[in-house]
């Protein structure tokens, strides 16, 4: 693409100063909104959309254009700005229409909402960490699709980054494996305007950035982020780096061009004021009315530059057609990473690959961890990991390879495997999951002890607001975790994950359950999906003749009936519900209370309460009837469970913290025998 830019074209200075005021009349007419942040970026943005970015207003899924995050979302009067200027599906009304309900608009990015926005940004630190997810998914799409005649996946990841993100563990934490993978195709743009809320960012951040940066492995640039020029080249020089991620310092004004307000923090968080308005307006030479004035000149500017980069596209989708003809195994196999092909018995294959390999007894993170082969040979853009805890947790996949150092390659090539190792990170684990997902071609699996998912919800959260299928398997899901003590003992994060709304949450009582549950994370279109794995072995589970996979994707199902356990009738008079290795409790439990007290037992397993409770009341009611007694079980706490058994339910959990000392040891003082069920049961219902 020719460049267009010259710091001293008064038609290039037009167009910033369209940028900065159209932010400015939005704010003020929502009397809500972040003026700074996009006064103070405006050249950034228009280097970044005009010059630099592959992208075409036309094809906003594109499936090789480049990402552009706006981390600090915020500013989003910035992005809004450069999608319309650009001609995205963004129209002046909907700039007019800013912070409104039902607009394109929304007060920070929201993905679902407006063409032309990668993520939905907000939380500071998210943006970053989610770009290198997108960076390590075209890292291993071009290292599988590259030719010598076409890279159809070439492009690269750009962002925005603000003081705010910088400061939030999780971009550290991002940065660092992004520096220690290589990712070339990583280019940040930092926007140092040296303000947060409370003032001065010498209140409470005073580090060298850039220093910090290349102790991660990053190649930096310092820049005038008001001299567009030297913007526009220093983020080229950046692109041009293609073994190190690239972070471009670019020293700003927040606010700029407001006389009464620029540097300080009023002009961060809160309208400039309609005295300001005009102050700044007259101080820039832009007229006071009309309000979203865009002149024609920019209009024409903005047209011809998208002609050149509408030109960019048509070439390569020339060339993606021809390397389409002459490579037609890889032409199909890139049709499914994008269009997220799926076998169509995917559950059968599973749930045959289980019956040839069942055992006796075992745990369901070795389950897990065997099914996920499995599903791996299916589904091919399928890719493992774990945070530093691969052996423990089961998810790297065997036959791929790590990606990065570990692969004993170099460049491309060290991107070809199926396994991550993201350290001890699972914050930004959970980030980098998530832009996998949104790149759109592979499908990430992050991994960790249970109780380490508060390191992850801030990203799982994100994931279930933006409809991602992202995979997070949590083994060591309870106090039978053992002599690792309360520290490492889950409680209330089974609860905690299941609060989250659009989370679907499975807890699999055996290897038949895990392989249903395994099929539907993978077929997953909407929403996350959390498997929840135990540490210690399980029994394998006896089923009815009339069990079908279908019961359990309903979250729930009777796994066995009053007529199993003696010759009456299944008219039950009491009902155990129960999740995970609390099933195989509630069979025995119930085997002897049919035995010795003539109960009629219906046990039901629910290995997610979620999609059980999205079922309607007559389904809900047709296994977990109501006016039947029923006791709940489940090694956790009690949080929730009312809403699945009602308020007459006896529930037993754990609504303390756990201890150190062995599974069964513990199993015996918290109440989790058959024993002490039977006993609980027994007084419970006298």
């Amino acid at each position: 693409m020719a460049s267009s830019v010259t710091a001293s074209d008064s038609v290039v200075q037009e167009c910033i100063r369209t940028i900065r005021m159209l932010a400015v009349d939005a704010v003020e007419a929502a009397q809500s909104g972040h003026p700074g942040a996009p006064m103070g970026c405006a050249e950034i943005a228009f280097a970044l959309f005009t010059e630099m970015m592959r992208h075409d207003p036309r094809d906003p899924n594109w499936i090789d254009r480049d990402r552009f995050i706006l981390s600090n979302g915020h500013a989003s009067m910035l992005l809004y700005s450069m999608l319309h200027l650009c001609g995205y599906d963004v129209s002046l009304d909907e700039i007019r229409r800013f912070r409104q309900w039902g607009s394109k608009t929304p007060g920070h990015p929201e993905r679902h909402d407006t063409p032309g926005v990668e993520m939905t940004t907000g939380p500071l630190g998210q943006g970053f960490a989610h770009g290198v997810g997108m960076a390590v998914a075209a890292k291993m799409c071009g290292a599988r699709f590259t030719t010598d005649d076409f890279a159809p996946i070439s492009h690269r990841i750009y962002a925005i980054v603000s003081d705010g993100d910088l400061m939030e563990g999780v971009a550290s934490e991002a940065a660092s494996l992004a520096g220690t993978l290589g990712l070339g195709n990583l280019v940040y743009i930092y926007d140092d305007n040296r303000i947060t809320i409370d003032g001065s960012t010498d209140l409470a951040f005073t580090e060298d950035v850039e220093k910090r940066f290349e102790a991660y492995g990053w190649h930096t640039l310092r820049v005038d982020g008001h001299d567009v020029e030297a913007v526009a080249n220093a983020i080229r020089t950046a692109a041009d780096e293609t073994e190190r991620p690239s972070l471009v310092i670019a020293r700003t004004h927040i606010g700029h061009g407001s006389p009464g307000k620029q540097d300080t923090a009023e002009a961060h968080g809160a309208p400039l004021g309609a005295e300001e308005v005009a102050a700044t307006k007259a101080a820039i030479g832009w007229p006071e009315e009309p309000t979203f004035l865009v002149p024609d000149t920019v209009r024409a500017h903005f047209e011809d530059r998208m002609t050149s980069v509408r030109a960019t596209h048509d070439d390569w989708a020339g060339r993606f057609e021809s390397w389409r003809e002459k490579h037609p195994e890889l032409r199909a196999s890139l049709d499914s990473f994008v269009e997220g092909s799926l076998p169509i018995d995917l559950e059968v294959q599973l749930l045959d690959f289980v019956e040839a390999n069942a055992k006796d007894k075992e745990a369901t993170r070795a389950s897990c961890g065997a099914i996920l082969q499995r599903a791996a040979e299916l589904v091919p853009n399928l890719v493992g990991g774990s945070a530093d805890l691969a052996g423990s947790n089961k998810t790297m996949i065997k036959d791929g390879g790590p990606i990065g150092p570990g692969s004993g390659h170099e460049g491309l090539a060290a991107f070809a495997g199926r396994s991550i190792h993201y350290g001890v990170r699972e914050h930004a684990m959970a980030a980098i999951v998530n832009g996998m997902a949104l790149h759109g071609t592979m499908r990430g699996i992050a991994a960790t002890f249970l109780i380490f998912s508060d390191y992850m919800r801030p990203s799982i959260r994100l994931a279930a607001l933006m409809n991602l299928p992202s995979i997070y398997v949590f083994s060591h899901d309870s106090f039978y975790l053992g002599e690792d003590g309360p520290t490492h003992q889950p409680i209330e994060q089974l609860a905690s994950l299941r609060a989250i709304p659009n989370v679907d949450v499975w807890r699999p009582a055996d290897s038949v359950e895990m392989a249903v549950a395994w099929a539907v994370a993978i077929r997953s279109d909407g929403g996350p999906c959390c498997l929840v794995t135990t540490r210690q072995g399980l029994p394998k589970l006896a089923r009815r003749d009339d069990f079908t996979a279908d019961a359990v994707k309903h979250g729930a199902y009777a796994i066995c009936e009053p007529s199993d356990f003696s010759a009456g009738s299944d008219d039950a008079d009491l009902v155990f519900v129960a999740t995970g290795s609390e099933v195989s409790l509630a069979i025995d439990s119930a085997k002897r209370l049919t035995e010795e007290d003539g109960r009629r037992v219906r046990v039901v397993s629910m290995p997610s309460v979620d999609r059980f409770l999205a079922l309607d009341e007559s389904e809900r009611e047709s296994i977990v009837p109501r006016g039947v007694a029923c006791v709940a079980i489940e090694a956790a706490a009690t949080y929730g469970w009312r809403e699945v058994v009602g308020d007459g339910a006896l529930v037993i959990g754990l609504d303390r913290f756990g201890a150190s000392a062995p599974a069964g040891v513990l199993a015996e003082k918290f109440g989790f025998t058959p024993d002490a069920v039977v006993t609980r049961v027994r007084e419970w219902l006298a």
